[in-house]
């Protein structure tokens, strides 16, 4: 598989449903995905490297590639900034890689919006919304990681409520079984989208 068959799989999910999990999944069962390095102006933590775990920006740094359109997505969480430089996107396609990204439901609406005036971004990206079959479910889940309080959980539901809401956005929806099924269906998804006349190459006759 060429370039041109290179994907860019966008993962969206309420918290609690699940995608960390197929993302590190999906990550070791093919090895021509990568992620893509993030750029953050939180400080490094012990044993992170600059260039491998993340690119460590300053403030003034991550506005000044704000300012100049350079990030294909950037978002603020708990006080520092994140973001995915376009640059890191392209260099990766450009070499046969399939970069996963694993944003939230905005995210995913502002790469969409960047993918629009970029060609190659438009032809490799893949979204896919993974949401549990029901909020009882994703209520179940987010209690039994035993990590946050009734009144966060609340909190968190709500908002997941509010991304469900959302899921047309996507080209496709996942609702999420097992670890396995949901790491088989997204397989499939993959390999269906290396398929399609826009990206597929006919080989040599």
């Amino acid at each position: 598989m060429g370039a041109n068959t290179s994907l860019l799989v966008v993962i969206s999910a309420p918290s609690g449903a699940g995608k960390t999990t197929l993302c590190e999944n999906l990550i070791s069962a093919r090895p021509g995905m990568t992620r893509a390095i993030t750029c953050t102006t939180r400080p490094p933590r012990p044993g992170e490297r600059d260039g491998i775990d993340y690119y460590f920006l300053d403030e003034a740094a991550f506005a000044a590639r704000v300012a100049s359109g350079e990030f294909i997505e950037h978002a603020t969480v708990y006080g520092y900034r994140y973001g995915v430089l376009k640059t890191e996107v392209l260099t990766k396609l450009s070499v046969g890689k399939d970069v996963l990204l694993q944003v939230d439901v905005q995210g995913a609406a502002t790469i969409r919006a960047v993918a629009q005036a970029d060609p190659v971004l438009k032809r490799a990206l893949v979204s896919v919304f993974l949401t549990p079959p029901t909020i009882t479910e994703l209520e179940r889940r987010l209690r039994s990681r035993g990590q946050d309080a009734p009144e966060v959980i609340q909190k968190r539901l709500a908002v997941a409520r509010a991304e469900i809401a959302r899921w047309r956005e996507f080209d496709y929806l996942l609702v999420s079984a097992t670890p396995d099924e949901d790491l088989r269906r997204m397989l499939a998804i993959i390999e269906a989208e290396k398929m399609r006349t826009a990206r597929a190459e006919l080989p040599a006759f």
